[in-house]
């Protein structure tokens, strides 16, 4: 395995404050609950200054006065303030999450409805494991940042604001005494957001790289087992582990020492308030109820300086995960819907004509140093001219890489034709809108996907198909005669991709999912190609009835399979080189001849 297929992107900047407000418009639904949100840490963040006022009165005036009543008065008012900042502090943090938690929610619907949105040549670049990271861990933390970032991030710096601003009006040359720690504070804060950055992108390098992992050889155990790669496996995915696991080990580290070094500069300030504080209440200019209140102070000072330096790597970690997640949003989507779609006239007959496509696959470009991948002219498909009309079968063949199954994939609109133009009843199809183009046609390949679920589910998908259809269907293809030995027959589930079921079967399958919503084109993408001699008699027998009256368009590997076709196009890097019938075509003795004798020559020799 190759490390790059693991590679996660670079981070960008530390902040962003572009991405910031892309963020925050999130939060747009929720406006009402963050604003209340914020009141309520302003109102937890000015409770904090009761305890230490209530705590120099008694000092200073109720004590000394011997004032049992007003020592009760202030003990009863520092139990309400504490409750009360503890139901504001529940509160608030139970608001954050909920927000926090449907801003997720809603993140994750526009990220995986922009996945459906784009085209396949995406997925043939970007692996599932670094897109399953995107929805899960990119959007955490997200998460993290607006549940414990931007709305704590107020009340912290009002907090802060508060309490100096109480400490300077109390006593400013004490609250300047208390402030001596602050550079070496910020310098440790500095230190620390610097080296957690670094380790918590490691941390997130090595997540892709395990679901990148994971996601690959879970589909693809079979070969891990039939090659006996069981061993090397778990020996890379050991390795792959370690990385994570040393990635966090290096972030606990760093936590380790900065937690420790905040409360020994705490306890440093500490120190000097009490030998500053207390000469000068020996010394008669500061009272003994203002030095208590200043040590409250100095602990719930300290306190949102350190969640600041928090807050600030949550708001970094956020900038890069942001920066990947929007740019997964902004990858431009190279099939779209027409702004203006057309209708096509009804009843739709079905009718599909290529006109003069050309086609080549975008490329990535070349790194720095390495040769051009676009070099060459680099077309699949030159000039393919071609029409398929109501009632008659079009065959496609040719040698593997000739352009078969492209000209299926122009047809669906997973690409769009470079230039020329394919058109259904002969309306272009980019100016239709992508669900009625492809509610047209039914389409069965020989890589078959099935979901988890019963088999009728695979069958009707979303379709609004009656039960009979569903079972007129599998009937028509042949898929019966194994269905029916199902302990639940049509209600019998299927596991992941269908695996409980033979390839035959699956096969079968996918005929009667694409039969049963009586599409008016039906593609075969080397559709027999999985199944056996019975099997294929029996599919063979179905689709002579239901080929007629529909345009049908085949690609075959195994020219017996089209014989029977009203015309056979022979493509040849990527150009059209013979067309014609069966008959035909062998009278010509051109390319579809030698392949035909090819065949007939590999079969004989299976038989012997």
């Amino acid at each position: 395995m190759s490390a790059p297929y693991h590679e996660e992107e670079a981070l960008g900047r530390p902040f962003d404050a572009a991405l910031l407000r892309r963020l925050l418009r999130y939060l747009r639904p929720y406006r009402l609950g963050v604003a209340l949100a914020v009141l309520m840490l302003l109102a937890t963040a000015a409770l904090q200054l009761a305890a230490p006022y209530l705590t120099k009165v008694a000092i200073d005036r109720a004590i000394p006065a011997r004032d049992i009543g007003l020592l009760r008065l202030l003990a009863l008012a520092f139990l309400l303030a504490n409750a009360a900042e503890f139901v504001l502090d529940y509160a608030e943090t139970v608001l954050t999450a909920s927000i926090g938690q449907r801003v997720m929610v809603d993140l994750r619907v526009e990220i995986f409805g922009k996945l459906q949105r784009l085209a396949v040549a995406f997925y043939d670049r970007n692996p599932v494991g670094r897109l399953m990271t995107r929805v899960t861990t990119d959007v955490e933390t997200l998460n993290e940042l607006f549940t414990s970032g931007v709305v704590a991030l107020f009340g912290d710096v009002f907090a802060l604001g508060v309490i100096m601003a109480w400490m300077l009006a109390a006593d400013w040359r004490l609250a300047l005494a208390s402030f001596a720690v602050i550079p070496f504070i910020y310098l440790a804060a500095t230190v620390f957001r610097l080296r957690v950055r670094a380790a918590y992108r490691d941390i997130r390098v090595r997540i892709a790289r395990i679901n990148s992992f994971l996601q690959e050889h879970l589909s693809g155990m079979r070969v891990v087992q039939l090659f006996g790669r069981e061993a090397r496996a778990a020996a890379r995915f050991d390795e792959i582990n370690r990385a994570h696991l040393d990635a966090h080990l290096s972030s606990i580290t760093i936590y380790a020492v900065f937690f420790p070094v905040i409360e020994l500069l705490t306890s440093v300030a500490i120190a000097s308030l009490l030998a500053y504080g207390a000469s000068r209440a020996l010394g008669g200019t500061l009272t003994v109820g203002v030095l208590a209140a200043f040590l409250q102070l100095l602990r719930r000072f300290f306190r949102p300086l350190q969640d600041l330096s928090e807050k600030f790597n949550i708001l970094q970690s956020a900038m890069a995960s942001s920066e990947r997640v929007f740019a997964l949003l902004d990858e431009p989507e190279a099939v779209r819907d027409p702004e203006a779609p057309r209708r096509l006239a009804r009843p739709v007959r079905g009718e599909v004509a290529f006109e003069d496509v050309w086609f080549r696959y975008p490329r990535a470009p070349a790194a720095a140093g390495e040769p051009d991948p676009a070099a060459g002219d680099g077309w699949v498909l030159k000039g393919v001219s071609f029409a398929a009309r109501p009632g008659r079968t079009v065959a496609i063949v040719g040698h593997t890489g000739a352009g078969k199954t492209t000209l299926i994939n122009l047809l669906l609109r997973f690409h769009d034709v470079e230039r020329g133009r394919i058109t259904v009843d002969g309306v272009d199809i980019r100016d239709l809108a992508l669900a009625e183009l492809r509610g047209l046609i039914g389409l069965v390949q020989q890589d078959i996907f099935l979901f988890t679920g019963d088999i009728r589910s695979n069958i009707r998908l979303d379709a609004p198909l009656a039960d009979a259809a569903v079972e007129g269907a599998v009937r028509r293809v042949g898929a019966m005669r194994f269905v029916e030995r199902l302990p639940a027959g049509l209600g019998h589930r299927l596991g992941e991709r269908g695996q409980s079921l033979s390839v035959g079967e699956r096969q079968l399958l996918s005929f009667a999912r694409a039969l049963a919503v009586d599409p008016a084109i039906l593609v075969l993408d080397e559709a027999t190609s999985s199944v056996d001699a019975h099997a294929e008699e029996e599919i063979q027998a179905a689709l002579a009835e239901l080929m007629r009256d529909r345009t049908s368009l085949v690609i075959a590997h195994r020219l017996s399979t089209v014989q029977h076709a009203d015309e056979i196009l022979v493509l040849h890097h990527g150009r059209i080189l013979e067309r014609g019938t069966h008959r035909e075509l062998l009278a010509r003795d051109g390319l579809y001849g030698r392949l035909h004798q090819l065949q007939l020559g590999a079969d004989l020799a299976g038989i012997a």
